[in-house]
């Protein structure tokens, strides 16, 4: 008399949306960041909030409550070196100065909108507000850019390819802003976004993960749009290839400089505090970093 084997039970995989968003987490972020941001082209727009957007929704669906309190901590990382924020500031607002001192040697005449940029606090009122509205760039997008898809991508590649890969990335995703002529946006802008997302990822990575400081950075970024202070179009277009110019260079700079950390092994804390990410959760946005 025989005896019946018994059938060995294959791993079930489960159907749907959730189940397609916890195996694909990266994936779904970028999804719908493009969606959100892209989906008010035809009104005349741009969601450039559509990536905090999609880290909300991920992450409660693919980490929960961890999750959430761990890109929350990066949000508020602030005891950092004092000097850090002094660059963070510094750095963008350099660049802008650069820029504008470059045009102007090179031809152009002194910036006749200067004066609409006064008086000074103007400027600091224009920064602080950056920093707590949402529907900015600056709190619109690193929690989300810096906070979720650097540390993901990060976390089975070097700081070098992440960063390379998400500068791809949002090259592509502002592509809009160069397509469409309210923005203003001339096409090297394309190249200046890639650029300056090693200069992110760099500082990101060097203060342990402070989102915060990235948040800084990016406001200080934004004060001032230089190519608008000419009346000459094509002045503006010669400063922002001026600033294009920079911020390459500052790039090629950073990676030269800073060799040994741009090709360290993965690392998804970013250099931060250890053991506020579990051995699963690791692995879990490990496998969705492979998209």
């Amino acid at each position: 008399m025989s005896s019946a084997t018994p059938l060995q039970s294959e791993p079930r995989h489960h159907t749907g949306l959730l189940p397609w968003i916890r195996r694909h987490p990266l994936l779904t972020f970028f999804v719908i960041s493009f969606a959100v941001a892209w989906g008010f082209v035809p009104f005349g727009s741009f969601g450039a909030f559509s990536p905090l957007v999609a880290v909300l929704v991920v992450v409660p669906i693919t980490q929960g409550l961890p999750g959430l309190r761990r890109l929350g901590s990066r949000l508020i990382r602030w005891r950092v070196a004092w000097y850090w924020y002094a660059v963070a500031i510094g750095v963008p607002l350099a660049v802008v100065v650069g820029s504008i001192m470059l045009t102007v040697g090179s031809g152009a005449p002194p910036p006749s909108l200067l004066a609409s940029v006064t008086p000074w606090y103007s400027l600091v009122l224009v920064f602080l507000v950056r920093l707590v509205n949402p529907l900015d760039g600056a709190l619109g997008e690193e929690p989300a850019w810096r906070g979720y898809a650097q540390p993901s991508l990060q976390a089975v590649r070097s700081p070098l390819a992440a960063t390379a890969i998400l500068g791809v990335v949002l090259s592509v995703w502002h592509l809009p802003l160069i397509l469409m002529p309210q923005f203003d946006l001339p096409p090297i802008g394309i190249l200046t976004t890639f650029a300056i997302t090693f200069w992110y990822s760099w500082l990101l990575n060097r203060t342990g993960g402070s989102v915060l400081l990235t948040v800084i950075a990016h406001a200080a970024q934004g004060i001032v749009q230089p190519w608008r202070l000419w009346e000459n179009a094509s002045i503006g277009i010669r400063e922002n290839f001026f600033e294009c110019v920079l911020w390459c260079a500052l790039a090629l700079a950073l990676i030269a400089v800073d060799w040994r950390f741009w090709r360290r092994r993965p690392d998804p804390e970013l250099g931060g505090p250890r053991g506020s990410t579990t051995r699963s959760e690791t692995l879990t946005t490990s496998s969705s970093a492979h998209v």
